[in-house]
């Protein structure tokens, strides 16, 4: 007698599963675990059973169905690297690096995240929801059922604090859904200017004790280690006292000037290391003996009208576990589709479409600590799957500038579909 379920998405042409144990690394980043044919059983929000077609309706019956049509069908994409909690624009500086402003010319007149850190300061817990929301739908409708998000548009006590409960308000509000990270070491406020070991003073002994002692508490510490921003003494100190405390590590590293950050993550255990435009090849080798996650954000040298993108194709050979995240923030990266970093991912680090799917289902799972239960169609996992409107999953990177996520499942419930997609039991062509 079949079992019953909550939903059978059926029919898939390609239905990647992705499935296996741990991050992809090396040649395995190519693998998808596809299926021809292939259909999925869903209920209480998670895969019960991955198979063909026929074995899956044959073996289970549900009251509502998915007819893929011959689509491909595929884990949610997982945002490895956002910034989405802030208020305010900066269509201003924008113009500016367009007419030749760099980016750390613009910080130094008191730009770049600074500008965004006063409009932050100034709003409301309420006001950053609101204006959060619209990005994080956009997010969904391209596809991104999970994304890591920071603070550090605050840089005080309270004003990080703010974020991170507007981040716990928007995971209550909306289906897609946040792992926050504490970023307070984003950069050195106005108001410590020339004095950022008294920054790093504060936010070791007092941001760091507040934040974790908040409903809302992080699940990592993040330092943007780089010229500009914290040296490696500071972040040292910083990551130290976060994992003292228990908290997991990330680390913004080498993406204007190398200054030891990826050695440094891999000495602590971090568990990613973001941008890695500059690092070194014996850097790479450590993080691939440590089982670091290397994050790529194309998207930042594109929005920064640079031409220098990360080796994704050495770190790939070396064993580094590639992840991509979209780096969505007000200043470098205003982008909120992870498909158009996967194309930019392609194109400009000479990942393979597989690799880049890999790179944004599970090895983005396996940076942001949710290896275990996101990134995978398999049984067990928390059901995040999309129906693209596209029968070859290589169309994702192979075509740009339009969306082709057709259905969206957010743990089990259907948030986003074209009309036609969703069909009654009863319709089982």
């Amino acid at each position: 007698m079949a079992r019953a379920v909550d939903w059978i998405v059926h029919g898939a042409g390609q239905l990647l599963t992705l499935a296996g144990d741990g991050p992809r690394c090396g040649g395995a980043m190519g693998e998808l675990g596809l299926i021809t044919g292939g259909a999925v059983a869903i209920a209480n929000g998670h895969i019960v059973a991955v198979g063909t077609t026929s074995e899956v309706r044959g073996r289970y019956r549900a009251p509502r169905e998915i007819n893929a049509g011959g689509r491909v069908v595929l884990p949610g994409f997982i945002d490895a690297h956002t910034h989405p909690v802030f208020a305010g624009s900066r269509q201003d500086e924008f113009e500016l690096r367009i007419a030749g402003a760099t980016y750390l010319e613009i910080m130094a007149a008191g730009g770049g995240i600074m500008s965004t850190v006063r409009a932050t300061r100034s709003a409301s817990v309420t006001q950053l929801v609101d204006e959060a929301r619209p990005r994080l739908a956009r997010m969904l409708a391209h596809g991104t059922t999970t994304a890591e998000a920071k603070t550090g548009y605050g840089l005080t006590t309270a004003d990080e604090l703010k974020s991170l409960q507007a981040i716990q308000a928007l995971n209550a509000a909306q289906p897609l859904e946040l792992v926050p990270t504490f970023l307070g070491a984003h950069a050195v406020p106005e108001e410590y200017a020339d004095r950022a070991d008294a920054y790093v003073d504060l936010v070791i002994e007092e941001m760091l004790p507040a934040v974790l002692e908040a409903e809302s508490a992080p699940v990592f510490c993040d330092v943007f280690c780089d010229q500009g921003a914290f040296d490696i003494v500071h972040t040292r100190r910083i990551l130290v006292a976060a994992k003292r405390k228990g908290l997991a590590l990330k680390v913004h590293a080498d993406e204007f000037a190398h200054l030891g950050a990826v050695a440094l993550a891999a000495a602590l255990g971090a568990v990613s290391a973001d941008h890695l435009l500059r690092t070194s090849h014996n850097e790479l080798k450590a993080m691939a003996e440590e089982g670091i996650a290397g994050v790529l954000l194309p998207g930042t040298p594109f929005g920064l009208g640079h031409r220098e993108y990360a080796d994704a194709r050495t770190m790939i050979e070396v064993g580094v576990p590639v992840a991509l995240g979209t780096d969505l923030n007000p200043g470098t990266c205003y982008c909120e589709s992870m498909p158009f970093i996967m194309a930019l991912a392609c194109r400009f680090m000479r990942m393979t479409p597989a690799e880049a799917v890999v790179a944004s289902t599970v090895n983005a799972a396996y940076a942001i600590g949710r290896g275990a239960d996101l990134g995978r169609l398999q049984p067990g996992f928390i059901a995040d799957l999309l129906i693209l409107d596209a029968e070859d999953y290589r169309d994702l990177a192979y075509r740009f500038g339009s969306n082709l996520v057709q259905t969206v499942i957010k743990r089990g419930e259907v948030f986003f579909a074209a009309a036609d997609v969703c069909a009654e039991r009863g319709d089982r062509s």
